[in-house]
């Protein structure tokens, strides 16, 4: 079950990541699940402990969503500056 609410919140954090940094056109939902996914990794490990959320595996909250958002929003600027030489 913990397989498919990664995939499930995934799609959807990589989904609204890709809206907010504009590159939606760019990239398609498997795209959209890896960036979610591995996002939601980085937010939990990185802003997850500065701020007292736990992660998605912590258990299903809205700071846990806010959290994996601004991981996959970190990661995509990222890419950004490593792609274009710019983040957007």
């Amino acid at each position: 079950m913990g397989i498919i609410i990664w995939l499930i919140v995934g799609g959807v954090v990589g989904w609204l990541a890709s809206m907010i940094m504009k590159t939606d056109a760019q990239q398609g939902i498997l795209l959209n699940v890896v960036v979610g996914i591995v996002g939601a990794f980085i937010g939990g490990w990185l802003i997850g402990p500065l701020v007292g959320a736990g992660s998605i595996n912590d258990g299903f909250s809205v700071m846990s969503l806010v959290v994996s958002l601004v991981g996959a929003v970190i990661l995509l600027a990222i890419v950004n500056l490593f792609r274009r030489g710019r983040v957007r």
